[in-house]
């Protein structure tokens, strides 16, 4: 007899609760979904919550299958391996695989995704597929990915990376404060501070691009976290405060007002990283190189907008 369908989890519960039961680690599961850590444990609480068992043991160093999460990860996983060998015998043999680019998830939100459109326009016949996360990709042949778009220092770039353009950091806030220009450091105990938490880039925390412009540590009005740099971006653009602007990914914003570089803070030298392309080894198809020619481009025209603004 067959199950009513609507009673059966969504494929998305089942498909998290696969990839974290093969790994055993929601971090590993995240990253080969493309998803972040918290988005998978809402799968796998959801799922549970539906099936009304505990299919996973929260343990000190990891986690661990209970005996129905053994039974249910039997079937499932072999469902789904069967599911992806009759999905790949459908599809005609020259079908075009869709390209996939893979970045942080700060170059995709900020720079990437806000131009893709363009490429669509002149390619509509060409798929592309965007896996934003903040796990660097080490081999991109092993996970399928055709081109990676990298924030690193040129020691940290493999040999056959394409540099793109530099990094730049620029204080930056909404326009409706009026904050085109402050008094020195100083002046920052006057205002909210838009930090980002990224304890392994200092220049990218306000105490660090202070401490690298020879100022003291700032005791501004108040600090707003976030654990995303497009986070920070959005919240400058809301006018809640002023942010550490990377130029590269902000450039529009600055072009067209929408967000404005705050003058008065002496600038510390630029940090040596860069923003990167890195191709897959081997043969790419068309689309890929198609991609990997308009990602250039539209590199060059960054470099030429931050050349009119700085």
């Amino acid at each position: 007899m067959n199950q009513p369908l609507h009673q059966l989890p969504s494929l998305d519960l089942l498909r998290g609760f696969v990839a974290v039961a093969r790994r055993m680690s929601i971090t590993l599961a995240a990253a080969d979904l493309f998803l972040t850590q918290s988005a998978v444990s809402r799968q796998i609480r959801s799922l549970e919550e539906e099936l009304g068992v505990a299919l996973f043991e929260r343990r000190h160093r990891g986690i661990a299958l209970t005996p129905a999460g053994e039974r249910l990860f039997r079937h499932a996983d072999a469902w789904f391996d069967q599911l992806g060998e009759v999905l790949a015998s459908l599809r005609p043999a020259d079908a075009a695989a869709p390209v996939t680019v893979t970045s942080t998830i700060a170059v995709t939100t900020l720079w990437l995704l806000p131009q893709l459109g363009r490429f669509q326009s002149a390619h509509p016949a060409l798929d592309v597929r965007v896996a934003a996360g903040n796990r660097v990709v080490a081999d991109l042949q092993r996970e399928g990915v055709d081109l990676a778009l990298r924030y690193c220092t040129r020691e940290q770039a493999p040999p056959q990376a394409e540099h793109l353009f530099d990094e730049r950091i620029v204080p930056v806030a909404s326009p409706s404060l009026g904050l085109r220009r402050v008094a020195g450091a100083a002046a920052l105990r006057r205002l909210t501070l838009l930090e980002y938490e990224d304890v392994a880039r200092p220049w990218l925390q306000w105490n660090g691009w202070l401490q690298a412009a020879g100022k003291a540590p700032a005791e501004p009005l108040g600090r707003l976290r976030f654990n995303q740099y497009d986070q920070v971006i959005q919240s400058a653009l809301a006018g809640h405060g002023v942010a550490l602007g990377r130029a590269p990914l902000i450039a529009p914003m600055l072009a067209d007002g929408r967000l404005v570089a705050v003058e008065g803070l002496s600038a510390p030298a630029r940090p040596d990283y860069a923003y990167w392309l890195i191709l897959r080894e081997g043969t790419l198809p068309v689309a890929a190189l198609r991609f990997a020619d308009w990602l250039r481009e539209a590199a060059r025209e960054t470099r030429a907008l931050l050349e009119t603004l700085f």
